[in-house]
């Protein structure tokens, strides 16, 4: 396997391949010069926040006998036996051919640069068309064309292969695409996280017991089981290095029934699940008709009209006239395009004399309405402030690649946003232009932003800048303000991100806090595509990760043959829905597990979705990890690839 990256996603990825999947791995990185640069922290009160965390952490993780970057550092993968990494400014034939791309099983080219991962899958396609390539790119459209493209190209120096059957393969993933689901999830109380194979919606729920020493309900299919504390002495909550106390994920039923007091992450189905809000002038999207008129300006008019209604009525009792005759005149006096009531009767030439001050009241309320109108037009296509008496929303920092994508994730989940942004030419202004999302100008570490984007009434705070000295300044600034927010914080390095969640925890017990790892949230889904499995999508249980994928059963021994329940090995994979081979993902057909006869056996013809851990998979897929998952009775031992 070759990895071609110049961020920690390339580091962590290697380490991925290596560690769970026990594969050979060469890593190409920018020499130091080429390197890009890491956003610069901001100097004075951050710096001097940044110390004060870092020596609280150092002195807690030196009392459980960790440090900082003593487990899971993504960058000491240069440890492994198995990893070669190569210096080099430009990933060119010349390279490539260095790294042995001739005789390798995958590529995955995950530089930040778009057009540097095109120019190398190109070059990496012609050196060697059997090679199966994982491109990320954050351009999704330009991903598919290309994915077509490559996998055309193969096909043309190799004509004979089944092409369902062929080895090269392109699949372009978006960091961003990964991660934004778990982060608006994590935000959100109830936030489904979603996996949609072959027309089924799947979203997994968090369900915790109704009282203590209760079993929480399991639903349909339960995937995990949640830690059994909120605090762990060893510092390692929420990961697979938290002993007994740690997340169990895909938990068998006996485990299930004795986990007494600890949540549970369950599967459900969704029958149906509506389409986003319709964008136009009418829809969320477009220009909303409630704020052409101001609430002040719809009682005026509403006076205004119950005034004539009034006037009619009045009109129709004393003169005797058909009502619609007496609103006529009323609207021609009000308007005053009547004639004077001359040698009228009294009663009329006061409901005349009225009608004429009714219309005097009406000429500047009509004025406003234009005015209000215009300037609604006017402000369509320039970005909201927060609405004075919003409350209940979540105050998303940062409209990047992430930010950008986890904006359009809450926006279709109809979640109230308000958008924090410090650059105004970000590429997420865009979107939350057209969203018509309320959003701030403004360095959020600065006195006042924050509170300008209403936190003090929020539900949830997600920080998502690519700094992560001013997202932590951001959720310690807005824990003072509202110590009982909900806090989710995007942080470069997963070890940082670790320290802080436990350092926040201890501050704020009775707050929710977490903290995330844009490369540990898509690390796992590159290191799948490029095992050759089309993985559905990840979904994260506290600090530990469970992938859904798309598996041929006649291509895998431990599946065939086998009925659901037999399949299912626990801590390791379960078969969650079931559907015929050969039909594509996004069309319909595919079963729940649990709507299967229990007698069904999976044969050759079938395609299953499964939930599996990393060395799940890599056991599924014929190889054996680093530290691989017992076999259960009558299981083959999978057998290294040479």
């Amino acid at each position: 396997m070759i990895v071609c990256g110049d961020d920690v996603l390339a580091h962590r990825l290697a380490a991925e391949l290596n560690e769970m999947y026990g594969e050979r791995v060469t890593l190409l990185v920018p020499s130091p010069g080429d390197a890009p640069d890491r956003p610069a922290a901001r100097p004075g009160r951050a710096m001097a926040l940044f110390g004060r965390v870092t020596a609280a952490v150092t002195r807690t993780t030196g009392a459980g006998g960790a440090g900082p970057s003593g487990v899971g550092d993504p960058r000491g993968v240069g440890q492994g036996r198995a990893v070669r990494m190569v210096e080099t400014a430009e990933v060119d034939d010349a390279v490539l051919l260095d790294a042995g791309v001739e005789g390798a099983a995958a590529l995955a080219l995950v530089h930040e640069d778009d057009e540097r991962n095109i120019r190398a899958a190109l070059a990496a396609r012609r050196l060697n068309p059997r090679l199966r390539l994982v491109i990320r790119l954050y351009n999704r459209k330009l991903g598919q064309h290309l994915a077509t493209l490559l996998d055309e190209a193969s096909a043309v120096v190799e004509p004979g292969l089944d092409p369902d059957k062929r080895e090269a393969t392109t699949t372009v993933l978006s960091d961003a695409d990964t991660a934004a689901p778990a982060l608006a999830a994590t935000a959100v109380a109830g936030g489904r996280k979603v996996i949609q194979a072959g027309g089924l919606l799947l979203h997994a729920v968090d369900r915790t017991p109704s009282g203590p020493g209760e079993v929480a309900d399991p639903g349909l299919c339960p995937l995990a089981l949640l830690s059994s504390t909120s605090g762990d002495p060893g510092g390692c909550e929420g990961s697979e290095r938290s002993g007994d106390q740690s997340p169990r994920l895909l938990p068998g039923e006996a485990e299930v029934a004795a986990a007494t007091g600890r949540g549970v992450v369950a599967l459900e189905t969704v029958s149906y699940e509506g389409p986003a809000q319709a964008s136009g002038w009418l829809g969320a999207s477009g220009l909303p008709v409630g704020s052409l008129f101001s609430r002040r300006l719809r009682w005026s008019l509403a006076g205004v009209a119950a005034a004539v209604v009034a006037l009619t009525l009045a009109s129709t009792f004393t003169t005797g006239g058909h009502p619609l005759h007496a609103a006529y005149l009323v609207l021609l006096d009000i308007f005053a395009i009547g004639d004077p009531a001359v040698g009228e009767p009294t009663s009329r030439q006061l409901l005349q004399i009225l009608a004429g001050f009714v219309g005097l009241l009406l000429l500047p309320v009509v004025i406003a309405a234009l005015l209000e109108a215009f300037g609604t037009f006017r402000s369509a296509t320039t970005l909201r402030r927060p609405p004075r008496g919003l409350s209940g929303h979540v105050v998303l920092l940062g409209l990047g690649k992430v930010g950008t994508r986890v904006l359009a994730r809450l926006r279709k989940m109809n979640i109230p946003v308000v958008c924090v942004e410090a650059d105004p030419e970000a590429r997420g202004l865009a979107l939350a232009r057209r969203l018509r999302v309320p959003t701030v100008i403004g360095d959020v570490t600065e006195e006042g932003v924050l509170e300008a984007a209403r936190i003090h009434r929020a539900r949830a705070l997600l920080a998502l800048t690519s700094v992560d000295i001013t997202n932590l300044e951001a959720a310690l600034h807005a824990r003072s303000i509202s110590p009982g927010l909900r806090v989710a914080l995007r942080l470069y390095d997963d070890d940082f991100a670790t320290a802080v969640y436990r350092t926040l925890r201890t501050v704020h017990p009775g707050a929710l806090t977490r903290s995330r790892s844009v490369s540990h949230l898509a690390a796992p889904a590159f290191a799948g595509a490029m095992m050759g499995r089309q993985v559905l999508g990840a979904l994260p249980v506290e600090r530990r990760v469970l992938l859904f994928a798309a598996l041929d059963v006649a291509d895998h021994p431990l599946l065939d043959g086998r009925t659901v329940a037999e399949a299912f090995r626990p801590g390791a994979w379960r078969v969650i829905a079931s559907g015929e081979a050969g039909v594509p993902l996004d069309r319909s057909g595919y079963v729940p597990a649990w709507e299967l006869p229990a007698d069904r056996a999976l044969g050759p013809g079938d395609r299953v979705v499964v939930a599996a851990t990393r060395r799940g998979l890599a056991v599924l897929h014929g190889r054996r990890p680093r530290q691989s998952t017992p076999a259960g009775p009558g299981d083959p031992v999978p057998e290294a690839r040479a």
